[in-house]
């Protein structure tokens, strides 16, 4: 896939009045989140913004970032209504410049990017969060092509290698300590493409 295909792919899919996963967080993200003591969160591939939002809300200081323009769009828009401020840019987070240990969470939350450059960002990711800090993901696992050939509209790519397994979070992120690490089957009811049962991975590590 090229990268203008998948850059045509989300701004169209931005595109819409609609909300594409609707404008409520991400449930594993709003449980971890109230765990934790708000301070500096980076939301990769963040789209129209319900997360970051939504964590601004609750005291973080919130940066984001994604391709799509028309997503940035949109979070600026949802930010305006909730009365919050966001620091999110567009490009490819090679293009971008955020410093080592500038943050105390990474958000990765249905962060599905091409498979050739997953890891490589996870480990460009880590090089951004502050010793101490939390990876939160939560992303479909290779047992969801099971769930999608039932449901299509339960969302997630069709191509295994965009999907993830319990060994590649573990060997993509070695220098953490794994708080929770599972794969397991949730439902989903998150706007127009995310409905359904589902095969997730959930992740929280702490970097050591």
């Amino acid at each position: 896939m090229t990268d203008k295909i998948w850059l045509d792919r989300w701004d169209e899919r931005y595109s819409n009045d609609q909300f594409a996963y609707g404008i409520q967080p991400n449930n594993y993200l709003e449980e971890q989140l109230n765990k934790l003591h708000p301070g500096t969160i980076l939301f990769p591939a963040e789209g129209e913004g319900r997360n970051a939002v939504f964590a601004a809300t609750k005291g973080w200081q919130a940066s984001a970032f994604d391709i799509s323009a028309n997503g940035q769009k949109k979070a600026l828009q949802l930010a305006e209504q909730h009365q919050v401020t966001l620091d999110y840019q567009v490009g490819e987070l090679s293009s971008l410049h955020y410093q080592e240990q500038q943050f105390d969470v990474i958000a990765l939350i249905y962060a599905h990017v091409p498979a050739n450059i997953k890891s490589a960002m996870h480990k460009t990711l880590s090089r951004y969060l502050k010793k101490g800090g939390f990876i939160i993901f939560e992303a479909f696992s290779k047992n969801h092509l099971e769930y999608i050939a039932r449901n299509e509209k339960v969302g997630g790519p069709k191509d295994i290698e965009s999907l993830f397994s319990i060994e590649e979070i573990t060997s993509d992120f070695p220098d953490f300590d794994i708080i929770e690490l599972k794969e397991m089957e949730i439902e989903l009811n998150e706007g127009l493409f995310h409905n359904g049962t589902g095969s997730v991975i959930r992740f929280v590590g702490q970097k050591q």
